[in-house]
């Protein structure tokens, strides 16, 4: 399958990242603040992986790790309509494992995410790439305030949903558009060119295994050693909670999404759907239907990954921590 959905990069790559760190979301941020080609030009955070307070704290612990002054914007503190969902199950109560990371200066810049978001994407039009790693309440917020951003941003690339497989907090529903299935229904429906990178791309081989992680510390940096014990989380979390058939290893989810938004090229199979969010169902909600099929005969408003280069993921995470 193809994608019709541009995927070209601009040079430099300008990027926008909503996130609620998060395990996942700090490698992340290391993938993006390091890369290269890459232009981080602001961190907005919203709850989720744990409460707003933490999560804007780990935002700047993972910005001071990598040396940079990128301004951090604290976000919604709950869903739009429901009562607030945290994974501190996975994540620790303060996000990062319990591991004790902590910033030395944990103060956001002024001002609220959402309208961080609006101003930044209206002064640049077409240039900036939204990377969303989170529950999309900020950036609900941002197209209900000003919908033209819907038009004005480059590209989108959101790590949630599971298209129509195994979710990791219902059967069918990942977390991130699970804490804010409204949210998500309005981004998935508000016109932005979307690439969703879904909870079962980090499954299989895009899992870490131990030896992996020992070898990533092994680079002895401060980043490499910080990855190291964040894998190393999650890998005795998956080594608790996996079922039978589950390969081992730890999950990355959004670094694979981060993969996708640094290279597209990354992106190996994908196809172009219409993609909608349940928000009513009995044991559904926060489900992505993806319509794979085209039988609502509704127009394509996502490029969903099927599969990437696992290879190149890896390598992206080693180089952050170099």
């Amino acid at each position: 399958m193809t994608t019709s959905l541009s995927l070209s990069v601009p040079a430099p790559l300008r990027l926008l990242i909503d996130t609620d760190p998060g395990v996942d979301d700090a490698i992340a941020l290391m993938m993006a603040l390091r890369f290269p080609g890459a232009t981080v030009e602001a961190i907005t955070v919203v709850a989720g992986n744990a409460g707003l307070d933490q999560t804007v704290r780990n935002a700047r612990y993972v910005a001071e790790l990598c040396e940079s002054d990128a301004p951090v914007y604290a976000g919604a503190a709950g869903a739009l309509l429901r009562e607030a969902r945290r994974a501190v199950h996975v994540h620790g109560d303060d996000g990062l494992g319990g591991l004790g990371l902590r910033p030395r200066r944990s103060e956001p810049r002024p001002g609220h995410a959402a309208d961080a978001i609006i101003d930044l994407i209206t002064a640049n039009p077409d240039a900036i790439t939204l990377v969303a790693l989170g529950p999309l309440t900020n950036i609900a917020l941002a197209l209900g305030k000003e919908p033209r951003i819907a038009s004005l941003v480059r590209r989108v690339v959101v790590m949630g949903g599971a298209a129509n497989v195994i979710g990791n907090v219902t059967p069918s529903a990942e977390f991130n558009i699970w804490a804010d299935p409204e949210a998500a229904r309005m981004v998935f429906r508000a016109g932005m060119p979307l690439t969703m990178v879904g909870i079962e791309i980090c499954r299989g081989e895009a899992r870490w295994s131990e030896e992996e992680i020992v070898a990533l510390a092994a680079l002895d940096t401060e980043r490499a050693r910080a990855a190291a014990a964040l894998l190393g989380h999650s890998l005795a979390l998956e080594r608790r909670q996996s079922a039978e058939h589950d390969l081992p290893g730890a999950h990355v989810p959004d670094g694979t999404a981060m993969a996708v938004a640094l290279d597209p090229s990354i992106l190996t199979e994908s196809g172009d759907y219409h993609v909608d969010i349940e928000t009513h169902g009995e044991l559904t909600t926060g489900e992505t239907v993806v319509d794979r099929r085209g039988v609502l005969g509704l127009p394509v408003n996502a490029t969903v990954a099927h599969a990437i280069d696992i290879a190149r993921f890896k390598e992206l995470v080693r180089e952050a921590c170099q």
